[in-house]
């Protein structure tokens, strides 16, 4: 059986159907492990959600949070403004164009504070499946030799488990500038991308093999990884942003 582990598709619906084309994705033969971050940046961020949920729900493909997931949830959920602008700020509108049908110039004009809160509580009616899909998915995946994590894992805490679930979807450089000491697994996440870990867009393995990085920033112009493993090795496919299935 082969894992494969894909990670931040931020609502680019054709890269990651073209990705699953083209390395043949057999639902019935093949583990998907999805590593978080489906919604903001993209443009098809309320398609992705859809995909996904049933993908999981026929498949039991594996679908782990992401801290964009969190975010989008947090703020379409509640009544505070600092995480409404957090959350637009950082891609959100993206996914408000995507559920609401519109597109940038819908946003150009007019459209204020009371526009936004009008469609944050459409989409609260519309699809409140998808927003309790994205609260409930959890933060880890283990297998035998693997852990596969939208972030990280904390290198200070001894039992990676019991670590503040902030980290396994937001830490950064702790834990990939740092050893993995608490477990013997290799950790495969997403999150940080593949530029920022070592100036590529290629799949990141660390020198000490203890953590590989996917994430090959589809938001931001440039890929879709997924890693492949298969028969004890390691595989690595991609499709460029803008690619379609």
């Amino acid at each position: 059986m082969r894992i494969l582990a894909i990670s931040d598709i931020h609502g680019s619906y054709s890269e990651f159907n073209a990705l699953l084309k083209k390395i043949n994705y057999r639902p019935s033969e093949d583990k998907l492990i999805l590593m978080g971050d489906y919604v903001d940046r993209g443009l098809n961020s309320k398609g992705i959600v859809d995909q996904v949920m049933a993908l999981k729900r026929e498949w039991d493909v594996t679908v782990l949070k992401g801290n964009h997931d969190k975010m989008a949830y947090d703020a379409l959920t509640s009544e505070d403004d600092k995480l409404d602008t957090h959350w637009l700020n950082n891609g959100g509108l993206y996914t408000l164009m995507s559920y609401c049908e519109a597109d940038s110039d819908f946003f150009k004009a007019d459209f204020g504070w009371h526009d936004y809160m009008l469609l944050k509580e459409e989409i609260r009616q519309k699809y409140k499946h998808h927003l309790d899909f994205l609260s409930s998915l959890p933060l880890y995946h283990e297998t035998e030799d693997h852990i596969f994590v939208h972030a990280g894992i904390n290198p200070l805490i001894a039992d990676w488990k019991q670590q503040e679930p902030y980290d396994f979807i937001w830490i950064r450089e702790p834990f990939y500038t740092n050893p993995v000491v608490s477990t013997d697994k290799t950790v495969i996440f997403g999150h940080t991308s593949t530029m920022d870990l070592h100036d590529s867009e290629d799949i990141w393995f660390s020198p000490l093999g203890d953590k590989i990085g996917v994430d090959g920033g589809c938001a931001y112009g440039q890929r879709l990884n997924c890693l492949e493993i298969s028969g004890g090795a390691y595989i690595t496919h991609f499709v460029r942003n803008g690619e379609k299935p």
